[in-house]
């Protein structure tokens, strides 16, 4: 390869290196320059022919690697411009434009509600205890009283895991109570919110995952009175203080003597009777005197300790705190419901 021919492709490899690229415009006339179909590149390939044939090799290597360095540098150059915006050095850039609006985004109903429980409940001395959602039987059934034949360890009403029909997913967040129980000494005062899932048909009022949060109080000498007045306490601070509420007597195999707690919904309209089953009365939570049984099985001594445990349907509250009438719009994420929250 002579002299010349050398020259030229250090000439054109300058050139390359110095062309002046700061916008768009700028960007272009190198693409034309060097890459169009009429490229500077193309009168250097015309040499080709005029080249020996021993150093046809070392010239073509040399005319591909000045291509190639023309490639980079506006591939280099057109991401930056594409990232910081019509000029890197010109200076164009309108300073004075107004700028695009933001959308802010909100706290879903779910995240909120959940976030005014606990701090009701924060505030009079309760803390804030999580675990896993993947259970045994022992802390989902067995050391909450639950009977062998009860229904709700039936796989139509619990989610198993299908290569382990020992485990499933927790239909209850009272599991994170045995835990506790099992590891801490009374008095224990905790809550335990968290996602939990059954196997229920999806309808208004029903949903087969939903979110607890369920409480225990362990201590000498608690009484059915101090949760009475613990959840009207929670009732009045989270619907306000003119909060109707009622106690019904029911059946929870953890709990004896056991109740569910109703706030007054109302009969305003169609669907309040619809949600209220034409009561005007909806439940927000199950409560009851922890069973001695249960106590025993977590290696606490009923004789000496009671106490009281309470469970709440975060979705439910959300409902009746923000008048949403049914339970599907939590879980289907429309922008449209979300963004009122």
């Amino acid at each position: 390869m002579s002299d010349t021919h050398y020259s030229k492709i250090s000439e054109m490899a300058e050139d390359i290196e110095a062309f002046p690229v700061s916008n768009k415009e700028d960007l272009e006339a190198f693409r034309i320059a060097f890459l169009g179909s009429k490229n500077k590149l193309k009168d250097l390939f015309a040499l080709m022919g005029s080249v020996a044939a021993e150093h046809k090799k070392a010239f073509g290597q040399a005319l591909n690697g000045l291509k190639k360095s023309a490639e980079e540098k506006f591939n280099s150059l057109s991401a930056s411009l594409n990232n910081q915006g019509e000029s890197l050095t010109s200076g164009k850039m309108d300073l004075t434009r107004p700028g695009y609006p933001t959308t802010l985004g909100s706290r879903h109903p779910v995240s909120l509600t959940l976030n005014r429980i606990i701090e009701i409940f924060t505030k009079i001395g309760f803390t804030v205890e999580e675990n896993r959602e993947i259970e045994d039987e022992w802390h989902n059934f067995t050391a909450l009283n639950t009977p062998e034949d009860h229904p709700a360890r039936d796989m139509t009403d619990t989610y198993y895991l299908a290569n382990d029909f020992t485990r499933m997913l927790r239909s209850q967040t009272s599991t994170v109570q045995v835990h506790v129980m099992e590891s801490q000494k009374p008095p224990i005062r905790i809550i335990s919110p968290g996602r939990v899932y059954r196997n229920e048909t999806i309808s208004a009022r029903s949903h087969c995952q939903f979110h607890q949060v369920e409480g225990l109080y362990i201590d000498k000498n608690v009484s059915l009175a101090d949760m009475k007045q613990t959840l009207n306490y929670y009732a009045r601070a989270m619907y306000g203080p003119k909060a109707r509420t009622r106690l019904r007597a029911s059946y929870f195999p953890f709990t004896e003597p056991s109740a569910e707690m109703d706030v007054y919904w109302g009969l305003e309209t169609e669907e309040d009777r619809r949600i209220t089953k034409g009561t005007g009365w909806l439940e927000i939570l199950g409560c009851g005197m922890v069973d001695p049984a249960v106590l025993e099985n977590c290696g606490i001594d009923p004789d000496v300790y009671s106490g009281f445990a309470w469970g709440i349907g975060i979705e439910r509250q959300a409902m009746l705190k923000y008048k949403i009438t049914d339970i599907r719009h939590f879980f289907e994420n429309d922008i449209r419901f979300l963004s009122q929250f």
